[in-house]
């Protein structure tokens, strides 16, 4: 099989029919992965604001009028996020639909398998009263985890590992998700890496959407340097990597 080829049978489900299922860690009845990886004690936490508080963000639009606007948007004002968007745009992306009745793995964004491998980390820059620097979204707590503060090397080193796309750091705050392999792999095996991209997908679609509706933009980012961009956010580039990311802003009309 030529190179091109193999690629493009990565695309289909035909290997799905080669597996045996039985084999996986589900099946063999090893535990099931966390949905959220664990955070140390000592970090400190931010509490997001919850639904009843974003009326005042959220303008109202048709969805189909938010379709017919989508689009990528590459030139950020120096606005501010305030928290309540930043809430807003995370809920949208990997937030609970219903906290409540704890069921962590009912998000707004489909999964196969409802096993969500994404993590969500943000470099934030202009966010109200959030330091700049970077941090972990927590869904099953709707929270944000401070990782480490900005510092005069930031944004050149994140211009450097998304080969020099200067708009990517003049955003107000980017979005980096990463996958964990395993959560998928131990229901699908080798099934588990096409559906992860697909996933992926359903997320930064929601990001377009949502910005859409706080008069924001954003421009998905698939070309980035895999070992810088893991080392940006402090991921070791085996169990956890870099998969996606998005810069998001206010834009002037």
């Amino acid at each position: 099989m030529d190179e091109m080829k193999r690629y493009r049978e990565f695309l289909k489900d035909s290997l799905r029919k080669t597996i045996d299922f039985r084999a996986s860690d589900q099946h063999r009845g090893v535990a099931v992965p966390p949905l959220q990886e664990d955070v140390d004690e000592g970090m400190s936490r931010v509490r997001l604001p919850e639904r009843e508080s974003w009326s005042s963000v959220i303008h109202e639009i048709d969805l189909a009028v938010a379709m017919g606007n989508r689009r990528s948007r590459r030139n950020f004002n120096d606005e501010y996020l305030s928290l309540e968007e930043l809430a807003f745009l995370l809920w949208a992306t990997q937030g609970q639909r219903n906290p409540q009745k704890q069921t962590p793995h009912f998000r707004t964004v489909p999964s196969a398998g409802a096993r969500h491998s994404f993590e969500t980390y943000l470099f934030i820059q202009r966010v109200e009263n959030l330091a700049a620097g970077l941090y972990r979204y927590l869904p099953l707590s709707h929270e944000l985890v401070f990782m480490a503060a900005a510092d005069s090397r930031s944004s050149t080193n994140l211009s450097r590992a998304v080969f020099g796309q200067q708009f990517v750091a003049g955003a107000a705050v980017v979005f980096v998700w990463t996958t964990v392999p395993y959560r998928m792999e131990w229901r699908y095996l080798q099934a588990a890496h096409r559906v992860i991209l697909l996933d992926a997908g359903h997320v930064c679609q929601n990001l377009y959407l949502a910005c859409e509706a706080i008069r924001a933009g954003t421009c998905a980012i698939a070309a980035y340097d895999q070992e810088a961009m893991d080392e940006f956010i402090g991921v070791d580039g085996q169990e956890q990597f870099t998969i996606y990311l998005a810069p998001v802003g206010k834009y002037s009309s």
